[in-house]
């Protein structure tokens, strides 16, 4: 996150792009300005009739205009969380804005009023802005710092919804399937620990990206907290956990809460990815309809019966919201069923979830049934991506989905829908569906007799420095332990560095 800058005004424009460039002499040479207009992006939302057509102009206005900021503060101790609110408050809101200027009174700082006590929060301009404003530079400074301490989580408005309608207690063993960069993880961790005693439960955060597991370890390290496991995986194929139950049989760990916030197309975030304007393409969320599918259904099969998925994307497009949503309702013949949310988030604008939609090809061909898709891209466009029968509409509650719009409270674009797991699935047995009890011997030994195993594919990744306990003689031990007075009932063997040999900047103590 950087240490704190102190403003020098007029030094340096932290505005400034990359393309931007400038002559010899310091002039700033001319560049082209990033048009925020797609004709596919209109004529293809149009026809899905999401957005009524008395708000079409607000919607798109609001997509050109920048995202504004938002962040939040840790509800990891209520006490300290209303200490910290009440020195942003008093400390940096007031003397912001001239109370006397109309024009000022749109940028005053504003509470979330769907956000539990108070902790979720707006700034009506962007964090560009921010940055070059002398105004509201000690408050960027106060969340960088605060950010980095983990009182404070700088996130996207729409972004704080979905842990909260997940509805995570403390005993809850909880996966979050597709979880960086972290913001959304923090929030779980950050409900974990809403009571005063350590919890029994567990956030389980993964994320098939490698790379992109270090953002969600430096997420969760603010936070300090022991019930967290970070893990490198493909969601749609997530392995099973096996855990000893207390008379001491192997039984496979169900999950009581699943976050999947999917990979999308992300036409959503148009607002602070501008580049999705000139790359949009219609048949995106087609192709990325399979994956989401398969990682709900996995999540579906990992979780106990009475348990709860909250699925989620940061997309406008039905193909990948409700499409998803219809297909696993139908494959689970009666197991899953959508819940209504809509009076958990008080105070926030949505709309309902539809349960009508059109596929579209490439150059925006309007489709309403299979039997009307060329067949040169039937591979493209499946039976299960078109909507319900008009009939059979109601019995799926798709409009228990919700979907935030720009223009509703100047957010970004997002959709969610919550899944409750009534019964077994179809190809689930009653009692794997509990947390079976799993003879991992006779397993093993099975597998021996079903002839050679195939080569194992290669693992993709990085190489990761090693996990090296302390011994009992350690040289660098006594040194330590005399200068800062350890007790001896301190456990050696929860030391541990990071290299075999070398200089040891870092000792670790895990429990």
């Amino acid at each position: 996150m950087g240490g704190i800058r102190k403003f020098k005004y007029g030094k340096k424009n932290f505005g400034k792009k990359k393309h931007e460039t400038e002559s010899r002499d310091g002039v700033r040479g001319n560049y082209v300005d990033l048009v925020k207009e797609s004709a596919g992006f209109e004529k293809y939302y149009k026809a899905q009739n999401i957005i009524p057509e008395s708000e079409w102009n607000s919607f798109l206005e609001a997509l050109r205009r920048d995202l504004p900021t938002a962040f939040r503060i840790s509800a990891c101790n209520e006490k300290e969380a209303e200490i910290l609110l009440d020195i942003v408050e008093g400390n940096f809101f007031k003397g912001l804005i001239n109370p006397d200027d109309p024009e000022e009174q749109k940028k005053k700082p504003f509470c979330l009023p769907w956000y539990p006590q108070r902790l979720g929060w707006q700034v009506p301009i962007s964090r560009k802005d921010i940055r070059r404003s002398e105004t509201y530079f000690r408050l960027h400074n106060f969340l960088m710092s605060e950010t980095d301490s983990g009182n404070i989580s700088r996130q996207e408005v729409v972004s704080m919804i979905p842990p909260l309608v997940l509805d995570v207690q403390p005993h809850h063993k909880v996966l979050d399937m597709c979880a960086a960069p972290g913001s959304k993880t923090a929030q779980l961790i950050e409900m974990m620990h809403s009571q005063d005693k350590l919890p029994s439960g567990v956030v389980i955060a993964n994320d098939i990206d490698n790379s992109r597991c270090y953002m969600l370890v430096h997420q969760a390290k603010r936070l300090n907290s022991p019930c967290t496991l970070i893990t490198n995986h493909d969601a749609s194929v997530m392995p099973n956990i096996y855990v000893t139950n207390s008379d001491g049989e192997t039984e496979v760990m169900k999950y009581d809460r699943i976050l999947c916030d999917v990979p999308c197309t992300g036409d959503g975030t148009l607002r602070k990815n501008p580049d999705i304007w000139k790359k949009w393409n219609a048949v995106n969320g087609n192709n990325l309809h399979g994956v989401q599918q398969r990682i709900v259904k996995r999540a579906a099969e990992l979780l106990t019966v009475g348990g709860r998925i909250v699925y989620s994307t940061c997309s406008l497009n039905p193909v990948e919201n409700e499409a998803v949503m219809h297909r696993i309702i139908v494959e689970s013949e009666g197991a899953l069923e959508l819940q209504d949310i809509s009076s958990s988030l008080p105070g926030l604008k949505h709309s309902p979830g539809i349960s009508s939609w059109v596929l579209t090809s490439k150059e925006i061909d309007v489709y309403t049934d299979f039997e009307q898709v060329p067949e040169a891209i039937t591979t493209q466009i499946r039976p299960h991506m078109f909507p319900p029968k008009p009939e059979d509409a109601d019995k799926f509650h798709l409009n228990r989905c919700i979907r935030v719009l720009p223009h509703h409270q100047d957010t970004g674009g997002f959709f969610i829908a919550v899944l409750k797991k009534l019964a077994p699935l179809p190809w689930e047995s009653p009692k794997t569906s509990g947390g079976s009890t799993v003879d991992v011997s006779r397993e093993v030994e099975n597998s021996k007799h079903n002839g050679p195993q195939p080569k194992r594919r290669r693992i993709q990744g990085y190489r990761e420095d090693p996990f090296v306990f302390f011994k009992e003689d350690e040289s660098v031990w006594p040194l330590i332990k005399d200068f800062y007075e350890m007790k001896p009932e301190l456990p050696l063997d929860c030391l541990l560095t990071r290299c075999h040999v070398g200089k040891r900047k870092n000792i670790y103590f895990v429990s």
